[in-house]
């Protein structure tokens, strides 16, 4: 298993700019944001054993973190550029 942390710039990279906006301009967003870093590094910490945890909680941690990156693939996808500009046209 790696150890690597899923960051959402690494996860996303073609969404960065726009994640930087949404965390901005978007409550929600920024929320769905901020619980994912908080729960990505739960998981990271349980994996490199700073902070081991057992195997079911790790477990539960890891539907979270891919729920939410689901959420926010979601709300990256609805709000993509091109289909906003498309929209104004």
């Amino acid at each position: 298993m790696s150890n690597t942390p899923h960051e959402l710039a690494a996860e996303f990279p073609a969404y960065v700019a726009q994640m930087r906006h949404l965390k901005e301009t978007d409550g929600h967003f920024a929320r769905l944001y901020d619980r994912y870093h908080e729960v990505n590094r739960k998981v990271h910490r349980a994996e490199t054993n700073i902070e081991p945890l057992d195997d079911m909680t790790v477990i539960e941690l890891r539907k979270q973190r891919m729920q939410l990156k689901d959420e926010i693939y979601g709300m990256l996808a609805r709000h993509e550029p091109e289909a906003e500009a498309l929209e104004a046209n």
